[in-house]
């Protein structure tokens, strides 16, 4: 899937889609967004209990999304060069989201145990990361050396394949029951809460950067080259943090991990507005998907830790939706407000800031009620402790387990 994608995006490098007038496109683009993925971002909500329980339903989904991608690629080599060429982008765009959702949905059933879970995510991303660079390579040359649509069907070869892979996939049911009051409790926990407002930050910013710089440095020099930059340095970025992901958090808490992805990204969004150019433009989309990646597997943590009643496939695919929806949003806002560069780089460092401020408020409220409720049940239990006898070390080790 992500070969295809890279194949893709190189292919409409030299297409109407970037050599449109910058205003028809802004206005096509609105357009799309909203029609294109408003049916995405209520039917999955809706459409994914039911699939969950259904088996091997996820897996269908996948299968779809690869043969509906390996359809659009070939009417894309068709119409390159016409307006139909929007609609097709976009329709592959929300495929592009609702495989993300399923692909969240099916992981936790092809690895071996929980603890196995966070590890997988992380090698996936790197997998898909080197997949995507390498698959650019066979692309760009068919593009300068054949045309754009030889590369699109370059890409409906590599979807094919994708179909293929998912045909090997456990047709396994996410989640056969509905949801307890224990997964909802657990899945309302103030530190699942908290991580997902953090990684929903990250990834609206992650869709506003891509779509702010899309525009702004089409209005520059060499803007279609900074532009591939920014999509190269992007693709490395999320890479990179995948790989180093495990190691970050064995020195820091998953919490941690969160918070400096947010203060991260507000000092290089901050930085950036001053520094201003195309150069500063790659290194905040760099900074920014580096960080999104960095997120994404503390967050992933933080619901095993905090939810291990919760059905992990059914949870991951809930949240990626609501992250997939924050991209739409941040893409949305970026195209609508039509502002300078620096002024877009101020946005996202402003939100990044506004996101960190809110979780160390709460994070220090709740250990404030914490603390005075760890006080109060001290008291109780060295009121029990006068009248009953201690707890033998094997009547207390089945509760520290689970």
């Amino acid at each position: 899937m992500t070969a295809g994608d890279a194949a893709m995006v190189v292919a409409l490098a030299d297409s109407l889609f970037f050599d449109i007038d910058l205003d028809a496109a802004r206005s096509r683009v609105l357009l799309f967004l909203v029609v294109g993925f408003a049916p995405f971002l209520v039917v999955a909500p809706l459409i994914g209990p039911l699939i969950d329980r259904v088996a091997g339903g996820r897996r269908l989904v996948i299968q779809v999304v690869a043969l509906a991608r390996v359809f659009l690629m070939i009417l894309m080599a068709q119409f390159l060069d016409e307006l139909a060429l929007f609609p097709l982008v976009f329709a592959a765009l929300v495929l592009q989201k609702t495989y993300a959702v399923s692909k969240s949905a099916i992981v936790p059933s092809t690895v071996r145990s929980e603890a196995e879970l966070v590890e997988a995510n992380s090698k996936l991303g790197l997998i898909a990361g080197l997949t995507g660079a390498v698959a650019v390579v066979p692309a760009a040359i068919l593009l300068k050396g054949i045309s754009a649509s030889a590369a699109l069907i370059y890409g409906a070869l590599l979807f094919g394949a994708a179909f293929v892979a998912a045909t090997r996939l456990s047709p396994d049911v996410v989640a056969s029951d509905e949801v307890d009051a224990t997964e909802t409790e657990q899945l309302h926990s103030s530190n699942v809460k908290l991580g997902s407002i953090a990684m929903i930050v990250l990834r609206a910013n992650v869709g506003f950067t891509f779509f702010h710089l899309a525009f702004w440095l089409r209005s520059r020099d060499q803007g279609t080259l900074w532009f591939a930059a920014v999509v190269g340095v992007s693709a490395m970025a999320s890479m990179l943090g995948n790989a180093i992901a495990p190691r970050v958090k064995s020195r820091l808490t998953e919490e941690a991990m969160l918070s400096t992805a947010l203060i991260v990204s507000a000092v290089a969004g901050l930085s950036v507005s001053l520094l201003g150019g195309p150069v500063g433009a790659v290194m905040l989309a760099g900074t920014i998907n580096l960080m999104a990646a960095l997120g994404r597997l503390s967050f992933e943590s933080i619901l095993q830790r905090d939810a291990p009643g919760a059905n992990q496939g059914r949870a991951f695919a809930v949240f990626e939706t609501r992250f997939q929806l924050a991209w739409v949003i941040g893409a949305f806002v970026a195209v609508a407000l039509q502002v300078p560069g620096s002024v877009g780089f101020l946005i996202v460092g402003v939100a990044a800031v506004i996101a960190s401020i809110y979780l160390l408020g709460e994070r220090r409220a709740e250990r404030g009620r914490v603390g005075g409720g760890s006080r109060g049940v001290s008291r109780r239990q060295r009121g029990r402790a006068r009248g009953q006898a201690p707890q033998s070390r094997s009547g207390s080790a089945p509760n520290r387990d689970h």
